[in-house]
């Protein structure tokens, strides 16, 4: 979906394709098949933008085989599917039935990351619609903390493999003439957790091809001002890349027996779900949401915000909401002004099948409903903020 912003400038929103698992090539086009497809339908769009995963062995056989990524391309096209932005946050085996730690892995100490980042910044050169020149890949902020955090080696490493994607990424555009941009996720337990955190080491890289992805329910999470975080990243230079619109659980009362019991319903096996307080004395935080709401790692009597992307549209029944507030906030920041901040937006719920068994949808009409109603709210608040719909 694109939308023209007051400026004259083409805002685009999309999806992502996290909340589908698939390995495989076939798997990817069965996405755009199967779920893809219905949900630009259902929106009566001509076209619909996607932010496609591409786990490694998908990424694989579309570099090593150009017949395979021209059907690709052929068939998105096909399929009224555009592509302006990847997500390469999440490497392989994200669909798996336990997560948790391992989609932080490899990270940016190893040379995969590297290697896989720099193939998907060349498959998206190739996916972009004949009208976009640019291009964005959100990715892992880095590391998880540990052992990182404790490994000043760890550190230099990953700023040398920063500086040379930077470096490919301007070789591929001096070739293609697209400009491809990829933007560290802050995310709770990671080395860079918040956008603060993302400050230092994205000026120490100072390149303009290697920025930010602010992710509102992480910033949420960390229970991040969103003027405040992005004034800082302004006042940086540090480039908003893109953005991905989600939403975070929020409880308000931990204390009562009510409230962590609703909470204790949306621990699963399958991802991490960090859980974060505001007090006094700092941020306090826990790894996953049944260590929070199984004993006292917590402090109670502040607020708790939890690492789950719940449907923007639908918020968790009472006594829990969500941290929609801080998404429309964020929004209003990044496309509001004279100029918006970032021009590639991505909706990223990809927890709709780990959702407490009631709230799950059932088939893929229910789930194709879902994102379609996701994608409408993003988009009401769009138009609400002065941007108009394109056809």
């Amino acid at each position: 979906m694109r939308f023209r912003h007051p400026d004259g400038s083409t805002v685009h929103l999309a999806y992502c394709t996290n909340v589908h698992p698939a390995e495989t090539l076939d798997g990817v086009r069965a996405q755009l098949r199967d779920h893809c497809e219905p949900v630009r339908r259902r929106l009566g769009r001509d076209r619909l933008g996607i932010g496609l995963w591409l786990a490694r062995d998908a990424a694989r056989t579309l570099i090593n085989d150009p017949a395979e990524l021209r059907a690709l391309r052929s068939e998105l096209d096909s399929r009224g599917l555009e592509v302006v932005t990847l997500n390469g946050f999440p490497y392989e085996g994200f669909g798996a039935y336990e997560v948790k730690y391992r989609v932080y892995r490899p990270d940016w100490t190893e040379p995969d990351r590297l290697a896989h980042t720099t193939d998907l910044a060349r498959l998206l050169a190739a996916l972009l619609p004949d009208d976009a020149t640019e291009g964005t890949i959100s990715t892992l902020p880095l590391a998880w903390r540990t052992p990182y955090d404790s490994d000043a080696e760890a550190a230099r490493t990953a700023r040398s493999a920063l500086t040379t994607l930077a470096q490919r990424l301007d070789a591929l555009a001096e070739t293609t003439g697209s400009s491809i941009r990829v933007g560290l996720e802050p995310e709770p337990g990671c080395t860079v957790e918040t956008t603060a955190d993302a400050i230092a080491p994205l000026t120490e890289v100072g390149h303009e091809r290697i920025g930010i992805c602010v992710d509102t329910c992480h910033l949420a999470t960390s229970f991040e001002d969103p003027a405040t975080a992005l004034d800082a990243l302004s006042g940086a230079g540090v480039r908003i890349v893109k953005s991905q619109l989600s939403a975070a659980l929020h409880a308000e009362h931990p204390h009562l027996p009510e409230v962590r019991a609703a909470l204790g319903a949306f621990a699963e096996p399958r991802f991490l779900h960090q859980t974060r307080t505001s007090t006094a004395a700092g941020l306090r935080g826990t790894d996953d949401l049944d260590e929070a709401v199984a004993g006292r790692a917590l402090p109670d009597s502040t607020p708790w915000r939890a690492h789950f992307h719940v449907p923007l549209h639908v918020p968790p029944a009472p006594p829990l909401t969500s941290t929609l507030p801080v998404l429309r906030d964020t929004l209003a920041r990044l496309v509001g002004g004279p100029a918006p901040l970032t021009r590639h937006l991505e909706v990223e719920t990809y927890t709709w099948q780990a959702l407490p068994a009631e709230l799950r949808p059932r088939t893929r009409t229910q789930l194709a409903d879902g994102i379609a109603a996701e994608l409408t709210l993003a988009r009401d608040l769009l138009v609400d903020l002065g941007l108009k719909e394109l056809p």
